[in-house]
């Protein structure tokens, strides 16, 4: 996998999974709701149904508010997402799949059942460019010996560490962190190249672990959560002993 956030692992489960049109009347309003604020580009009555953030691909920062979503509206909506939504039948290209809301297609769009907009699998030219250039300035900020991956997944934080996940060319997941109050243009405290991903069930939830000696790494990425619940957990073990559990956000790279 080389995108840490939901939308992609929700393409994954809905070409594997069966699923039925809207089950309830009332889901269609929800649909219809959403397709007329793209129809009409309208921002504000848009805004009042999102669920921020907007996760985009990593490391393109998410949506974060009104403004934000003004600013990077064409971004993430351009002609061909509009197109598919606006000419979208609502009793046939709408789903309702269990807990995890209702999707356009096989996954293009995410509504909750109360009609936010959730998600967008779908990443536009102008984001696939916008997402060079952040990959480019990234490499830029990392430690020399960091800076050659395929991909990469994610940088997070906890209050006391640093860490950041990217997939290297050999398929293998490398793990390095640093203290919190460290750089990441300095040598990192800790480098693990033999990572591997691991699903948490098909609702998105994933995770990472990385051995080194009687010691394991996990890098838990809770896609799908309870509003209490924090987007990633750093775990660690010894000889299968928890010694660390820390909950930990996505690092704003400047």
């Amino acid at each position: 996998m080389t995108k840490s956030i939901l939308t992609i692992l929700l393409i994954i489960f809905s070409l594997t999974d069966c699923f039925s049109q809207l089950s309830k009347t009332e889901y269609e309003d929800v649909v219809e709701y959403f397709v007329d604020c793209i129809k009409n580009t309208d921002i504000d009555k848009l805004d009042s149904i999102v669920s921020y953030p907007i996760n985009r691909p990593y490391p393109i920062p998410p949506i974060n508010n009104k403004q934000e979503l003004k600013d990077r509206y064409s971004e993430l909506f351009d002609d061909s997402l509009i197109s598919v939504i606006t000419s979208s039948n609502v009793k046939e290209d709408w789903s309702d799949v269990g807990w995890r809301g209702i999707m356009l297609h096989n996954g293009t769009v995410w509504l909750d059942y109360d009609g936010r907009f959730i998600a967008t699998n779908y990443t536009s030219d102008k984001e696939k460019a916008i997402e060079e250039k952040w990959i480019k300035y990234e490499k830029s900020l990392l430690y020399p010996d960091l800076k050659k991956f395929k991909a990469p997944i994610h940088t997070i934080q906890t209050d006391k560490f640093i860490v950041r996940v990217d997939l290297l060319e050999n398929g293998k997941y490398r793990y390095a962190s640093w203290s919190i109050d460290s750089d990441l243009s300095n040598k990192p405290d800790l480098v693990i190249n033999n990572g591997k991903w691991t699903p948490d069930g098909s609702g998105g939830n994933h995770h990472y672990t990385f051995t080194n000696g009687e010691y394991s790494y996990f890098i838990y990425v809770n896609n799908m959560r309870a509003s209490e619940t924090p987007p990633y957990n750093l775990e660690v073990t010894k000889n299968d002993k928890v010694i660390l559990s820390q909950p930990a956000e996505l690092k704003e790279l400047k």
